[in-house]
């Protein structure tokens, strides 16, 4: 193997871990929303179900959330889109000195945090209408008319830097031909100046719009009291989560791809029209297979393919039996939770043995455990309260004392006098 086959194993290697660590995320995210779990996860498996997309369309803080976040990203790119055209158009138009400072300038916003353009702005709206003496329902104190200026502020920055990109390809001989020819500034830039500013006006529209979607720093300090997409999804996400939310992701990735695909089909649809228009301006003819390219193009196959598996999805989780699957994922369940009390009460029983083995012992127990079985006739007989007894005890006691307790049975047969008697009796017999 060469070093070059090293390098091309090496790259490819690379792209596929790339890839893998930006789009894994979206695939078990998108599996976990056909999972019956009413938690999102992959393992344990349990149905294959559609029903979460059901209870997504039931949700209707949710939908509210949602129908709030267009709103306000179509009200956004209503006022961004021509700020930021604005300011690209002023910054062409600048001396080429006040030209950095200009830009510095403009383009600060994005260099502040959400935050802090978020409690700014707050609090400047609340000054203008503490100064008009407007009332709380006044339009200075409304969560959709502060979210959309505190976003717009920011996002403009984003959408200049698209125009900007494209005038820098503008020639400005056009211009000057309009105005020599007789037009006015209006006409050179409804005429000339927009239509080449079309794609960007496309491209700062969508970032727009996508930019005031997804953002909640700012939202979450503007939007008063009332909730987007963004903020209630985070305010659910400390509540819990189900997978409500994976159904949505996938609902708004598969928009995307529809709308991304959609978009390149139409735009090599145009470059298509573009190069027939131009052999129809050479002379040449029509060709035949121009309409019928369309029908072959990769996105447009692509769409019809998401299209299909979306229709053949729903119909296979509609017809695969669900209510039979969760009995048995219920049943399993139910075994596995019994096994699990079973095993906790043997392990239990185990710990309760272990502590009566280590608990110490009481007085009678030990009393008790000392005695040897078969002795219960003795009654203590060598207990040490009868030895001190009868250490303590003087001859006179012991004989005034015929039986001690627990010698009842034995008849003091090991008391002194008893052995004194024998020993006399005994010189007696020697003496006879």
């Amino acid at each position: 193997m060469t070093s070059d086959h090293i390098r091309k194993s090496f790259s490819i290697l690379f792209v596929l871990i790339f890839f893998a660590y930006l789009f894994g995320p979206l695939i078990i995210m998108s599996l976990t929303a056909f999972n019956s779990s009413s938690f999102p996860r992959v393992t344990p498996w349990e149905c294959f179900s559609v029903e979460w997309f059901e209870f997504l369309t039931k949700d209707q803080k949710l939908i509210e959330g949602l129908q709030n976040s267009v709103f306000i990203g179509l009200g956004v790119v209503c006022l961004a889109v021509p700020m930021g055209l604005a300011g690209a158009l002023m910054l062409t138009q600048v001396r080429e000195r006040v030209r950095p400072w200009y830009y510095t300038i403009t383009i600060s916003p994005i260099l502040v945090p959400g935050v802090v353009l978020g409690i700014s702005t707050l609090l400047f709206w609340d000054r203008v209408g503490t100064m008009f003496g407007a009332s709380r329902e006044s339009v200075f104190y409304n969560g959709f008319f502060l979210t959309i200026i505190g976003q717009a502020t920011f996002i403009s920055a984003y959408t200049m830097l698209v125009f900007i990109s494209r005038l820098q390809r503008f020639d400005r001989v056009q211009e000057e031909a309009a105005l020599d020819l007789g037009a006015t500034h209006v006409q050179t830039f409804r005429k000339i100046l927009l239509p080449f500013l079309k794609p960007a006006i496309a491209s700062a529209a969508v970032l727009a719009f996508l930019a005031s979607f997804e953002n909640y720093n700012t939202t979450v300090f503007t939007i008063v009291s009332e909730s987007t997409l963004t903020t209630f999804l985070a305010a659910k996400v400390r509540h819990g989560i189900n997978p409500s939310i994976s159904a949505l992701a996938v609902v708004i990735v598969v928009l995307t791809l529809l709308g991304a695909a959609l978009h390149e089909a139409f735009k090599r649809r145009e470059l298509a029209a573009e190069k027939e228009s131009a052999r129809v301006a050479k002379g040449e003819q029509k060709s035949r297979g121009a309409q019928s390219r369309f029908l072959f193009d990769p996105t447009v196959i692509m769409i019809l393919l998401i299209f299909t598996a979306g229709l053949g999805t729903a119909y296979f989780a509609g017809t695969i039996g669900l209510d039979e699957c969760k009995t048995e994922v219920l049943a399993e369940k139910r075994r596995i939770v019994q096994e699990r009390i079973k095993k906790r009460q043997q392990k239990t029983m185990f710990q309760d043995a272990g502590r009566q083995a280590l608990t110490p012992l009481t007085q009678e127990e030990i009393k008790k455990r000392q005695a040897a079985p078969g002795t219960s006739n003795f009654q203590g007989l060598f207990s040490p309260e009868n030895l001190e007894e009868q250490v303590g005890t003087s001859k006179e006691e012991t004989q005034d004392a015929p039986g001690r307790a627990g010698t009842e049975n034995f008849q003091s047969i090991f008391a002194p006098r008893n052995l004194e008697e024998q020993v006399g009796s005994e010189e007696q017999k020697q003496s006879e």
